[in-house]
């Protein structure tokens, strides 16, 4: 991931093999209730304020995404239950993650905060890759390859030039560090911006 693109993208355009208007199932860990991202994320937002071009996103709906599972259409409600249940055996094994903000990300389409180390979170993400396939017979699919985990701060709605966002927000915010506990399975609303609803949430208990 570049970490000065020249260009920014519009987030929203549809993407190829996408189809915006169906729902999705997705495993996010949730972060909008823990203060010291909401605090983190205030920073930069308030560095990026008053220019062009960004959707900042809402303390509500700060989130890390760690496996999209599938269309809603295509996964039962027996299934989405069994993946929960699935996902809850798995972390049940598997004790809360430590991990460090601060160093911020550029994309053409977002701006983000690395969550770092990456490997802390890899467990997370095995449980729910093996209770989606479990449950469902598919095999979940990661929003970018390979998985790096983030959490998104801003998402550009239009084209324009990168250097004045990365001139006013920087390389890096005061770091933070952030205890992770759970995980949710989430259904990604057919719609514009970043609305979804949550289905199931998943505590880590080793």
């Amino acid at each position: 991931m570049s970490p000065f693109p020249l260009q920014t993208e519009d987030h929203w355009a549809p993407q190829p093999g996408t189809d915006p208007a169906r729902a999705q199932l997705m495993w996010f860990m949730l972060l909008g209730d823990h203060p010291e991202v909401a605090e983190l994320v205030r920073i930069g937002q308030d560095r990026l304020a008053g220019l062009d071009g960004l959707d900042l996103v809402p303390q509500e709906w700060l989130h890390m995404t760690t496996l999209i599972a599938g269309f809603s259409d295509e996964v039962t409600a027996v299934q989405v239950d069994a993946m929960a249940s699935q996902a809850r055996r798995f972390l049940a094994r598997v004790p809360p993650v430590r991990i460090t903000l601060g160093r911020i990300l550029y994309h053409p389409r977002a701006i983000m905060l690395d969550a770092r180390p990456h490997e802390a979170l890899e467990p997370v993400l095995k449980a729910v890759q093996d209770a989606t396939r479990i449950a469902t017979g598919r095999e979940g699919q990661l929003y970018h390859e390979p998985w790096m985990p983030h959490i998104t701060m801003a998402y550009s709605n239009m084209a324009r030039p990168a250097a004045p966002l990365i001139q006013a927000l920087g390389r890096e915010l005061p770091r933070q560090d952030v205890t992770i506990t759970s995980i949710s399975l989430i259904a990604q609303a057919p719609e514009h911006m970043w609305t979804w609803h949550r289905v199931a949430d998943v505590q880590f208990q080793g």
